[in-house]
């Protein structure tokens, strides 16, 4: 089976120290046939430290390197991950412009303009509240922000809070979860099983499998794989589960990206 794994960080990102060809030889080593590289354009400080320019700091003359040196070993898409706010809607819009990508992963990092992992997003909120207010960021996200492929790690909120059981039951916000969905589906775009979900202790993948369910329930087809590697060690981070867990949910293929465009291939 064709394997690409779609959700990678370098050094290019600000909670990554992994050189680029050291995650790329990883992968080859493992025997992937395609990554995407998505490193973090985020606006504003992220934990107080305002992020670099990507544009300036050479991130896509990186990835146009790498494609041409490792050329026939293995395919190498050009993507970004974008930690969407609205207020930063038009400088975002304006990065996409000025870029060439292959695929284009939206997530929401922060609610209220306050990091997510940082805890006082969670001060003086109950666990469903806090849930809740995330979810109507991501819907919110997918109605205003159109330029992207996938939305990245939809349901991972409960990684975050201090609180003692990090459990969310899709139950309590199937309405807000079916919007999202829904709005995704109609016009085009998909959604990534994210891996990591296991790695950060939460005990399942992101989405979790009722979410997938209803995905491919409402007619979703477009969904990538993606290790959210930001170290050498979790590239390919349980991709084949991944890929068989939604082939026996039903999915018939999983997608990988190129121009914006989605290819498919068969699980």
């Amino acid at each position: 089976m064709y394997r690409a794994d779609y959700h990678v960080h370098t050094h290019f990102s600000h909670d990554s120290n992994e050189p680029i060809e050291l995650q790329i030889e990883e992968a080859i080593r493992q025997g992937f046939d395609e990554i995407a590289i998505t490193d973090h354009f985020e606006k504003g400080p992220i934990n107080g430290i305002i992020q670099p320019n990507m544009l300036m700091s050479g991130y896509l003359e990186a990835v146009k390197e790498m494609q041409e040196r490792y050329k026939g070993r293995i395919k190498i898409k050009q993507g970004i991950e974008i930690g969407y706010e609205e207020r930063w809607r038009e400088e975002i819009f304006k990065f996409i412009e000025d870029c060439d990508l292959d695929f284009i992963i939206c997530s929401t990092h922060k609610c209220e303009n306050v990091d997510l992992f940082l805890n006082n997003f969670f001060d003086s909120r109950t666990q469903i509240q806090a849930y809740t207010k995330y979810f109507e960021n991501v819907l919110n996200a997918v109605k205003t922000f159109p330029h992207f492929s996938v939305y990245g790690h939809i349901d991972y909120i409960n990684r975050y809070g201090s609180f003692a059981h990090k459990i969310l039951t899709v139950s309590d916000y199937k309405d807000l979860i079916y919007q999202i969905l829904k709005e995704l589906i109609e016009s085009g775009r998909g959604i990534e099983i994210n891996t990591s979900g296991i790695r950060y202790g939460v005990g399942h993948f992101n989405p979790q499998i009722e979410v997938l369910k209803m995905y491919l329930d409402m007619g979703g087809q477009i969904i990538t794989i993606g290790s959210d590697s930001h170290y050498t060690q979790h590239i390919g981070y349980l991709w084949d589960e991944a890929a068989l867990l939604i082939k026996n949910i039903g999915f018939n293929y999983y997608t990988t990206f190129e121009k914006g465009k989605p290819i498919f291939h068969h699980l």
